[in-house]
């Protein structure tokens, strides 16, 4: 059996632990302390281990019980328990320990600090070579692929996050899944990010991956505590349905969220891997929206420069925005964080980097009619940046906008404390068809790992749904690109193609698209593996949508166990093995369905 080993360092004096054993409310996780290890079982299968723990006994403080409403995300009402025990880790600090139902939240507290910077953590993950694991290469804008490894000595790609040919990876973005049990599986990631706090990330030498904070300057003082370092442990049914990144997360304390209208989006850039400066072109994706029934366009970057575009004949950004909201189409447009990638980089620039600028353009664009704005290229997970995206949510929500960063880092709970933030990018999405021809060969592969990476962490705007081609072309099936819309959750879908390819589906499609929810009131795992296949079922109201994708080059049946769903009349969207579709109305829900290579399915049961 594979053990995943966790060694946590913590200053302060190592004291002898006496037998002890914690578990979940539910049973099925139990945490037993053995003179200086925390040994975790999972039914009764040993699947971590955090050595050298530098706190005494475990003391029982109280039941915590999660109970409340998300406005997007894989399920509405969210539900979970949990024990909390907590141990002294020297004067004035304490680690604090939640056994979940479904995993284990821990942070550490400190009170009385004098004017010092962050206690240095220490914690860190010993991951045994032989270890199933599904990792990405950090990167500031969290933009990789999470391959299947079984080592750590993993050569760096030349120039990738940095590195020169022929060096090693040794710097790591959450999340990070493993299978240290078969059929058991662990995912690493953190949560409930706030002020005066950096995010981490993961640096290995050898087996051993340590935890470190980014940079945080600051001087604190009085209390502070790190964010939750949270492992998911179960089945890939419970990593794909567990809510734990929002339930260990600050509740929102906005009053009134009746103006946050999550919605699927017509996107401009990826046809033309430019931005929308052109007046006429908008017009094209407005129009598109309004016959798909679409609520939302997206006018991306460099609307700042579309006066000094000839054939807009004088028209502006505030023309594009009156267009769209005539029409019944809410418009988002793009801004520069200002802070990343600036040099060479579109605009508009600096205009919400103080606050004093940022409070100026965003009440204009509540004035003018804009819905939301979707900030890219920030630059990493020091403080400062943690703080810049909260000053960002905050006066975005004062003017009622909604907001989707890019070129950020991954999600970590702030869509239960900020509702208003409706999706972030931090995935290597359809965007990089544009970019290299790497994307072609491994998209498949890599679209059926993200539902057990990625995206269990927190809405993702992958851009899904590319029937045609962009700069490099796809190979995927259409069935597949559809199956993307409903396989990865973000609270705004943005539909990647261009209109002439959409309008030219058939009825059936067009319709999918118009009526599709971004929103799901419940998300189950039905069948799959990282990286082979990957078959979710998503309810809204009483319609469920099953999808799912093929990712590999060759044909597969896929499992669809849908006993839990009750009859009704069912529309199947598949592959016809000659790059068309299959579109038909089913009678009875099959228990397996045949895909291409490559290839998926949509199967939407209404009751």
């Amino acid at each position: 059996m594979k053990r995943l080993l966790s060694t946590i360092f913590l200053c302060g004096v190592a004291l002898i632990i006496s037998a002890q054993k914690v578990t979940s409310p539910n049973g099925k996780l139990m945490a037993q302390t053995i003179d200086k290890k925390l040994v975790i079982n999972y039914k009764k299968q040993q699947v971590l281990e955090l050595a050298d723990i530098p706190f005494g006994k475990l003391d029982f403080v109280k039941k915590v019980k999660d109970d409340y409403q998300m406005l997007e995300g894989k399920r509405l009402h969210c539900t979970n328990q949990a024990n909390e025990y907590q141990a002294s880790i020297g004067p004035n600090a304490k680690v604090v320990m939640r056994l979940y139902n479904d995993g284990i939240a821990f942070r550490y507290e400190y009170t009385n600090l004098q004017n010092t910077k962050a206690p240095a953590e220490q914690t860190a993950y010993v991951i045994h070579e032989g270890t199933k694991r599904w990792m990405q290469v950090w990167s500031d804008s969290y933009e990789g692929f999470f391959p299947l490894l079984t080592t750590s000595v993993v050569k760096a790609r030349g120039g990738f996050g940095g590195r020169p040919q022929n060096t090693y990876n040794t710097h790591w973005g959450y999340p990070l899944l493993m299978e240290p049990v078969d059929g058991v599986f662990a995912l690493i990631t953190e949560a409930n990010i706030e002020r005066r706090q950096s995010a981490s990330s993961l640096f290995n030498n050898g087996e051993v991956f340590s935890v470190r904070q980014d940079q945080n300057d600051l001087l604190l003082s009085g209390d502070w505590h790190t964010p939750w370092r949270v492992i998911i442990i179960g089945t890939l049914a419970d990593i794909v349905q567990s809510t734990l990144v929002t339930d260990v997360s600050e509740p929102t304390k906005y009053e009134d969220t009746s103006w946050i209208k999550p919605g699927v989006v017509s996107w401009i850039y990826w046809a033309n891997n430019h931005g929308s400066n052109d007046y006429n072109i908008i017009k094209k994706y407005v129009d598109m929206a309004v016959t798909l029934r679409l609520p939302y366009v997206l006018i991306d970057a460099e609307w700042d420069e579309m006066n000094k575009v000839a054939s807009n004949a004088g028209k502006t950004i505030e023309d594009a925005v009156a267009y769209a909201n005539a029409k019944g189409v809410k418009p988002l447009i793009w801004y520069n964080s200002s802070i990343g990638w600036i040099n060479g980089a579109p605009g508009p620039k600096f205009r919400l980097n103080k606050p004093e600028d940022r409070e100026k353009e965003f009440a204009w664009c509540e004035k003018i009619g804009v819905a939301g704005v979707k900030i890219d290229f920030f630059s990493g997970d020091n403080q400062a940046n943690m703080d810049y995206c909260l000053d960002l949510m905050e006066s975005a929500a004062r003017h009622h906008l909604l907001v989707n960063f890019h070129g950020a880092p991954i999600p970590r709970g702030w869509q239960r404390t900020y509702p208003n933030l409706l999706s972030t990018e931090g995935v290597y999405g359809a965007e990089w068809y544009n970019n290299v021809p790497t994307f072609t060969d491994k998209a498949a592969s890599h679209n059926a790992t993200l539902p057990f990476t990625r995206n269990v962490v927190g809405p993702m705007d992958y851009t899904p749904c590319a029937f045609s081609d962009s700069q490099h072309p796809h190979i995927t099936s259409k069935a597949h690109e559809l199956a993307l819309t409903v396989l990865f959750e973000s609270g705004l879908q943005h539909l990647a193609d261009r209109p002439e390819s959409f309008l030219s589906q058939p009825q059936a499609v067009q319709d999918f698209l118009g009526q599709l929810p971004t929103v799901w009131d419940e998300t189950r795992y039905v069948s799959g593996y990282p990286g082979q296949s990957a078959v979710l079922a998503r309810r809204s109201g009483n319609t469920w949508y099953v999808a799912g994708v093929n990712g590999s080059d060759q044909p597969q049946t896929l499992a669809t166990n849908l006993n839990f769903i009750k009859k009704g009349s069912a529309k199947l969207f598949a592959d016809d093995g000659n790059g068309q579709w299959s579109i038909n109305t089913i009678s009875k829900l099959p228990s397996q369905i045949a895909c291409q290579p490559r290839g998926g399915f949509v199967l939407v049961v209404s009751k």
